[in-house]
Parts: structure tokens; C-alpha cells; sequence
């Protein structure tokens, strides 16, 4: 699904909400990325074949 350089991560990956955004709902709170992820503005995901990850939040980054 994604024709950047370099390629996204896929939707399976650890890093996945690294992708670019698609599409942008935030009236709805919801945003479609490359790689067929659809993050929630609450930070919870639905994955291309109908999986869920519940809600949570990033961890800081080590500085």
C-alpha cells in the first residue's frame, strides 16, 4: 500500500505508527496511515485485518 521512500513500516511492526497519514479525521479523532493502520486520537489502533490494540500512551524517549 505504501509507495514511499523509504518504504513505512508495515502495519505489523513495532513502529508502525511511523507511517504517513493518509487520511486526517480529527473531528472524528481518527487518522488513516500508508500502511492501513487507523489510529485513534485516544491512541488506540486497528489493524488492517481487524485486530485491536487498546489504547496507551508513547513512552519518553531515553534522553
Amino acid at each position: 500500500m505504501c509507495t514511499h521512500r523509504p518504504t513505512c513500516p508495515a502495519a505489523d511492526s513495532p513502529d508502525r505508527e511511523a507511517a504517513h497519514t493518509v487520511v486526517s479525521h480529527p473531528v472524528q479523532g481518527w487518522s488513516l496511515l500508508c500502511n492501513g493502520l487507523v489510529l485513534f486520537e485516544d491512541t488506540g489502533e486497528l489493524l488492517p485485518d481487524g485486530r485491536i490494540v487498546a489504547p496507551h500512551r508513547p513512552v519518553a524517549a531515553l534522553a
